[in-house]
C-alpha cells in the first residue's frame, strides 16, 4: 500500500481578513478544530462541513444542518448520534419557526415524548413526519400518558402569551392588498396590510407573522362531492363544510388518509392504498396526490364524514417575513406574498394562504395572527455597523423593514441591497420606496439583477461576484451579511458565491474560506431567513 500523500497545512486566517484580533484568534482555533491532524499532514473536511458545523452549534458538530441536503444524506451523516440529534437531521434544517420553535428544540421535545405532533415541520413535509415516526418506532418510543406529557409541556407551546404563539393567536383586521407587479409580469405578488387594532401585538424587524388562513370553499365543495356527504353534517357541533374550510389541511394527502381508504376498498385498490400509506409510489403519482386527488383516485368512496376528518391533518398556520418596521407603521404590519398557482394534470392547484389573501379575503375582514419572534435574524446592535442584504423576489420583505428601521434611527453604518427578479419593468418591488431610501441616505447602494431582461440570465449572485472587491471591503469594515429567500437553491448559491469572494479577494484557501463563512455565522454576522 502506498504511503498517504501529505497534504499542505492550511494557513491561519490572514491579517487582511475582515475580523478583529479576537475574532481572528477564534477563527484560527476553529480552523484547527475543523481539520483532523495525522502523521501524514492535514485532512480537510468534506465540502460544506465547516459552515454546517457552526450553524448547528457547539452541541451539534455535524454537517447535516443544510436545507439543501436531501434527507437520506442527512440521516446517513447522523447515524450513531443520540435520538434527538437524528430527529433534528430529519427536519428541513431551516430554523424557520414554523413549528413554533426551532429544529433543535422541536426534535428534543419529540425525543423526550413531550411533543406528539410530528407534522409541525412544514418545510420538511411528509418525508420529515415519516422519518420522525420511524425513529420513534425504532427507539421503542410512543405516546406517553397524559399525566407524563403534562409534566413536560411541549416547548412549542411554552410561550402562551396571547399573540406570540401558534397556540394563542389574536384577532386583527385585513386592511388592503396592492399588487406589486406591473403589466407583463408572470407573477402575482401582493403587498398586504393588516391592522393590529386592539390586539396589543408588538413586533420587531426580522420577526415573522403567523397567519391562520382558510381553504378555498370551491375545493371544499369538490371534496364534499367526492365523499358524497352533506355540507351540514355535524362534526363536534359544527357543520362539516366549516370544519373542512377552517380546520384541516386539504393539501398533500397524509399517510393516514391512504390507510383509511384501504379499509374502504378491496383487491388491488386496497393494496395500492396500503402501499401509498407506507410511503411507496406504486403508480408514480404519489407526489401529485392532494386530498381531493386521493379521493378521486379511489372513487367512488362514501366514508363516514367524522372518520374522514380524523384521517386528515390540521391546517397549519403560514409564516411570512414581516416587511414593515413598527417605527414606520405604528399599529400595522405588512407582508409581501407571492400568489401560488400551478396546474397538475387536469386540475389547477392553489396555495392556501396566498390565494386567500389575493382573492377571497374581503377588506375589513377579521383574521387570526401571531408574532413569531426571529431566531437570530435582526439588525446589528449598533447603527454604525454596515449591513449587506441579499433578497431576490419576496426575499426583499424583511429588508424593506430593515431600511425603514434604519431610516427612522438615522443609521450611519451604510446599507447595501442586492435585489433581483425576472423583469425590471414589471417586477421591481417597492422601487419608489427603495429610491427614496437611497435619496434619504438609508440605502447606500442598490444592486439589481433581472433574469429575463436579456439573452443571459443574471442573478443576485452574479452581481455579488461583479462587486466582489467592494463587498469584501464592506466585510472588512465589519458589515453584517443577511440573506432571505429560497433555501434549497438561491441561498446555497449565494453562500458559495460569498465563499468564492473570500477566496478571491481575501486570499483565503478553500477550507479557510469555508471556515471564514462559518465564523461569520458563529459571530452573528451572517444571518439567514430562508424558506
Amino acid at each position: 500500500m502506498n504511503a498517504p500523500t501529505a497534504m499542505p497545512i492550511i494557513p491561519l486566517i490572514p491579517e487582511n481578513a475582515p475580523f478583529n484580533a479576537e475574532q481572528r484568534a477564534w477563527l484560527s482555533g476553529f480552523l484547527a478544530g475543523a481539520l483532523a491532524l495525522d502523521n501524514a499532514g492535514v485532512t480537510a473536511l468534506s465540502p460544506g462541513d465547516a459552515p454546517a458545523m457552526a450553524a448547528a452549534g457547539e452541541e451539534d458538530e455535524a454537517p447535516w444542518h443544510d436545507p439543501a441536503m436531501p434527507i437520506d444524506e442527512r440521516m446517513t451523516l447522523a447515524e450513531g448520534k443520540p435520538l434527538a440529534r437524528r430527529m433534528m437531521a430529519a427536519m428541513a434544517q431551516q430554523d424557520c419557526g414554523q413549528c413554533g420553535s426551532d429544529c433543535a428544540t422541536y426534535s428534543k421535545a419529540i425525543a423526550e415524548q413531550a411533543e406528539e405532533r410530528l407534522n409541525l415541520c412544514a418545510p420538511g413535509g411528509k418525508e420529515t413526519a415519516r422519518m420522525l415516526k420511524k425513529l420513534i418506532e425504532e427507539s421503542g418510543g410512543g405516546a406517553t400518558s397524559p399525566e407524563e406529557r403534562a409534566a413536560k409541556p411541549a416547548p412549542v407551546e411554552k410561550n402562551g402569551a396571547p399573540g406570540y404563539s401558534r397556540t394563542a393567536p389574536v384577532e386583527a383586521s385585513f386592511v388592503a392588498r396592492r399588487r406589486l407587479n406591473g403589466e407583463g409580469s408572470e407573477k402575482i405578488t401582493n403587498h398586504i396590510e393588516i391592522d393590529l387594532g386592539a390586539s396589543g401585538l408588538a413586533y420587531e424587524v426580522g420577526d415573522s407573522l403567523g397567519v391562520f388562513a382558510q381553504n378555498d370553499p370551491a375545493l371544499v365543495d369538490a371534496v364534499l362531492a367526492a365523499i358524497d356527504a352533506p355540507a351540514d353534517f355535524p362534526i363536534g357541533g359544527r357543520a362539516l363544510r366549516d370544519v373542512l374550510i377552517e380546520d384541516v389541511s386539504l393539501g398533500t394527502a397524509p399517510d393516514m388518509l391512504f390507510q383509511f381508504i384501504s379499509y374502504l376498498t378491496g383487491g388491488s385498490r386496497r393494496l395500492c392504498a396500503q402501499a401509498l400509506s407506507r410511503g411507496e409510489d406504486p403508480d408514480g403519482d404519489a407526489a401529485s396526490l392532494d386530498v381531493l386527488g386521493a379521493l378521486e383516485k379511489f372513487a367512488p368512496l362514501r366514508p363516514d364524514p367524522e372518520a374522514f376528518v380524523e384521517s386528515l391533518e390540521p391546517l397549519q398556520p403560514r409564516l411570512y417575513s414581516i416587511s414593515s418596521s413598527p417605527r414606520a407603521h405604528a399599529g400595522r404590519v405588512t407582508l409581501t406574498i407571492d400568489t401560488v398557482r400551478y396546474r397538475i394534470g387536469q386540475r389547477d392547484r392553489h396555495g392556501v394562504a396566498s390565494t386567500w389573501f389575493a382573492d377571497r379575503l374581503p377588506e375589513g375582514s377579521p383574521l387570526r395572527i401571531y408574532v413569531q419572534k426571529a431566531h437570530g435574524f435582526s439588525l446589528p446592535p449598533s447603527n454604525e455597523t454596515p449591513i449587506i442584504m441579499v433578497g431576490p423576489g419576496t426575499g426583499v420583505a424583511p429588508f424593506r423593514a430593515f431600511l425603514q428601521e434604519r431610516l427612522a434611527q438615522k443609521a450611519a453604518g451604510g446599507a447595501w441591497l442586492f435585489f433581483g427578479h425576472q423583469r425590471e419593468a414589471s417586477d421591481f418591488f417597492y422601487r419608489e420606496e427603495l429610491e427614496g431610501f437611497t435619496a434619504a441616505g438609508a440605502l447606500t447602494r442598490l444592486s439589481t439583477a433581472w433574469s429575463r431582461d436579456g439573452e443571459q440570465k443574471v442573478y443576485v449572485q452574479d452581481r455579488m461576484r461583479e462587486a466582489g472587491a467592494e463587498l469584501w471591503a464592506w466585510l472588512d469594515r465589519g458589515a453584517h451579511f443577511y440573506i432571505c429567500g429560497d433555501a434549497k437553491r438561491m441561498a446555497r448559491d449565494v453562500e458559495q458565491t460569498l465563499c468564492d469572494i473570500a477566496a478571491e479577494h481575501g486570499g483565503l484557501a478553500s477550507d479557510a474560506a469555508k471556515a471564514f463563512i462559518a465564523g461569520l455565522k458563529k459571530s452573528g454576522r451572517y444571518q439567514a431567513d430562508v424558506y
